[in-house]
């Protein structure tokens, strides 16, 4: 039986990591004394007894915790921000390309992307790697998400019975364009500059949309929606992960609809002359703790999909 350790566990990632693995009959799930849980003697105890351990901490709290694995043979997998560009650490999303799979099943060390970047990267990444956007087009990005992205303190500032009016309409963040996931936006794609984005929080627990707009005059050969369509059909297929919808005649996209799923999906509309290209899932799902999973059962040699909720 697979031993694992979650460094973090009360986190909003932690927690629904625990939900998963604890329903999992192939793994035993290493517990720390709630007093003991900062405890750097203990924790290193802990990381080493396992066979996988995830960190679900702050930045510093998980470049700590890698740390004090040093020395051990424990698969790392870190759902912080703090090692997604450092070299070394395979890239946690292992539908961009076999590259990237083979990474994450052959590492010791595993970077879980960020909410806002796996949207972005099961984007930009096939566009980038077929030749039709060039590195230095001006990308821009928007992201809507569901208020759980913003951790225990959001989630409570969201669902105070006596909270603030403004939390009622959706309210855009990082406007210096200095977002922690920007960075790694740029490593895993190559990009010669830097995309605008403008994250969006509102008013709804789990679920996001990912959107980057195309002109079509501006990539690399001129491509009609279908002929970008065809694009992800081919990177993403035989892919459950990833599943790329038929063009949407009129009507809406919800950021919600995904919530309590794993998978994601992407959507290609607009005109042949301003193409829009979207990517729908759940933040705490593909966008966290459901990826975390999918890189364990890598690691592993299980099913891929095992202990996940994927949908139609």
């Amino acid at each position: 039986m697979t031993k694992v350790f979650i460094d973090g566990q009360a986190g909003t990632t932690g927690l629904k990591l625990a939900e998963r693995l604890q329903a999992r009959s192939d793994l035993q799930l290493i517990q720390i004394d709630e007093a003991a849980r900062k405890d750097k003697q203990a924790r290193r105890q802990c990381i080493a007894e396992a066979d996988i351990a995830f960190f679900c901490l702050p930045d510093a709290a998980a470049i700590e915790a890698a740390e004090l694995a040093e020395d051990t043979d424990t698969v790392l997998i870190d759902a912080s921000t703090a090692h997604r560009t450092v070299p070394g650490w395979a890239y946690g999303f292992p539908e961009l390309s076999d590259t990237f799979k083979n990474n994450i099943i052959n590492g010791q060390h595993i970077a879980v992307p960020g909410c806002h970047a796996s949207g972005f990267n099961a984007i930009v990444y096939p566009l980038i790697t077929c030749g039709l956007l060039p590195k230095d087009y001006p990308i821009v990005c928007y992201s809507v998400t569901g208020y759980t992205g913003g951790g225990k303190s959001m989630i409570a500032e969201y669902e105070d019975p006596n909270r603030n009016t403004e939390l009622d309409a959706p309210r855009q963040y990082a406007l210096t364009q200095q977002h922690k996931h920007l960075k790694e936006m740029v490593a895993v794609n190559g990009l010669e500059r830097t995309p605008v984005f403008a994250p969006i929080v509102a008013d709804f627990p789990r679920g996001m949309v990912v959107s980057v707009p195309l002109f079509a005059g501006l990539l690399t050969r001129r491509a009609t929606v279908s002929d970008v369509r065809d694009i992800f059909k081919k990177h993403y297929d035989q892919k459950p992960f990833v599943k790329v919808r038929e063009a949407r005649e009129g009507g809406m996209i919800g950021a919600n609809n995904f919530a309590g799923r794993d998978d994601m999906e992407i959507e290609v509309g607009g005109n042949d002359e301003r193409i829009l290209v979207t990517a729908r899932f759940d933040n705490l799902g593909k966008g966290a703790s459901g990826a975390a999973v999918q890189c364990m059962n890598l690691v592993l040699g299980t099913d891929e999909t095992m202990g996940l909720n994927l949908g139609e």
